[in-house]
């Protein structure tokens, strides 16, 4: 049986709340309530919502404070506020701080069911993402793939679709992002799951070895080849090969690989004896290729045989939805390997974790949480335990010529905002502390847009 929508209603009215369970449970939401802003973050820490419905004044905690915190916990959580008609501004100004959306009292019956129901897109991307990873088969433990975002809904959706056939796939992607681990799924869900997947760091191997390892050596081929060495591309043949950090080849490397390619074909350092290999290439880089083709260290003909799919995995400050799922799921990896029993994170420490930019991405989350589980003394890791130190915009790195008007102070700092957010316009105007609608505006009149 599907289960129900589970929903928390804040209100420190006790009429208005019992009318809006009755309301809600003829509706099939499963209701937990709340009468102020502390209980309801209190609430949020113990159980996984789909949505939060929260009234803006109470006797306690406000909703307009409770707000951020919950958003801290759970970013992806969608909040709708009730408010008088006397607070709208009140209202608009928690859109501005992440609700999702925000309904006038007395309530309209029909708007309100409207809301929630748009809303429940939240919870529909969850299922969504659930439904996919089963497509991605149940050879590869699916599990080890943590997002809900957006950002990695259309990646895995690619991905079920690239795994079944038989094309070269490049992955490109910062480092920390999982790369390695989607080169993983494509295999594992491909006709050659059955086959070898041997993976290969090219950036971890001088030019020399980097030869023998992929196509093998003779006997004598060069001092120290004491007996002969079968290369990983006959190792793989009938499966995959992951090359990562393709990048880092040589030119000379290159054409050789092009080769193979080409060809299907390998010949061993220092012998004459062509082998056919019949293996999929599955290639990685944290570099722009492109770039690297018109800067002439890549070569073209190369590229272009390795581009026939190409993947892009987000960095995780693009994603900043998947973090809590991230922490939590190292956090009881951790406390499990540790013999720790620690209960999660403070609202505190969550925001760090949301609002820091993960440079390290996925390994570097990895790498914190393993520290503070390892360093605290306490039940949950606070802010403190994370070692973390958040760049608030890096003003420092801002440096503004003298005589300049007001309107191209603001025009620099758009402009260098954006730089630093890497094109992230959601990122950027978080940052400047306006709306995207605004950030929109500003980049039409400095003809950016």
């Amino acid at each position: 049986m599907k289960p129900k929508t589970a929903v928390l209603v804040v209100d420190d009215d006790t009429a208005h709340r019992t009318m809006l369970r009755t309301l809600l449970s003829g509706w099939q939401y499963d209701i937990t309530e709340a009468d102020d802003g502390e209980s309801a973050i209190a609430q949020v820490e113990g159980h996984p919502f789909d949505l939060v419905l929260i009234d803006i004044r109470m006797i306690r905690m406000s909703g307009l404070e409770a707000l951020p915190k919950i958003k801290a916990i759970n970013p992806a959580i969608p909040v709708i506020i009730m408010t008088a008609y006397s607070s709208v501004e009140t209202a608009v100004d928690a859109l501005k701080k992440g609700a999702y959306d925000y309904l006038t009292k007395p309530l309209d019956f029909d708007e309100l069911k409207l809301a929630m129901e748009r809303a429940m897109e939240h919870r529909q991307l969850k299922e969504e993402n659930r439904l996919l990873k089963e497509s991605l088969g149940t050879h590869f433990d699916s599990r080890n793939i943590i997002g809900q975002s957006p950002a990695m809904m259309g990646l895995l959706e690619t991905v079920a679709q690239v795994a079944p056939s038989d094309a070269t796939v490049l992955i490109e992607g910062e480092s920390g992002t999982g790369k390695e681990l989607i080169a993983g799924i494509i295999h594992y869900n491909s006709a050659r799951k059955e086959g070898p997947f041997i993976k290969l760091n090219c950036s971890a191997i001088t030019e020399t070895l980097l030869e023998s390892e992929l196509f093998g050596h003779e006997k004598g081929a060069f001092t120290g080849a004491e007996r002969v060495k079968e290369g990983k591309f006959r190792l793989a043949d009938g499966g995959s090969i992951f090359l990562d950090e393709v990048s880092e080849m040589s030119l000379s490397m290159q054409v050789k690989l092009l080769r193979v390619l080409q060809e299907r074909e390998i010949t061993r350092v220092g012998g004459e004896r062509v082998f056919t290999v019949d293996v999929r290439v599955i290639a990685a880089t944290n570099r722009n290729l492109k770039e690297a083709v018109a800067a002439g260290r890549f070569r073209e003909d190369l590229f272009y045989r390795l581009n026939v799919v190409t993947l892009t995995l987000p960095p995780l400050r693009d994603r900043r939805d998947d973090i809590p799922l991230l922490a939590h799921h190292f956090l009881n990896h951790f406390t499990e390997k540790n013999r720790k029993e620690i209960q999660g994170f403070t609202p505190q420490a969550m925001n760090r974790l949301v609002r820091y930019d993960w440079p390290g991405n996925i390994r570097e989350v990895m790498n914190a949480i393993e520290r503070a589980v390892v360093l605290s003394r306490s039940d949950y890791l606070d802010e403190s335990d994370l070692a973390l130190t958040i760049d608030e915009g890096n003003e420092r790195d801002l440096v503004l010529p003298d005589n300049l008007s007001l309107d191209e102070v603001e025009k620099i700092t758009i402009i260098k905002t954006l730089e630093q957010s890497q094109g992230n316009k959601s990122e950027t105007a978080r940052r400047l502390g306006i709306t995207r609608k605004t950030l929109h505006k500003k980049l039409k009149e400095y003809e950016m847009m």
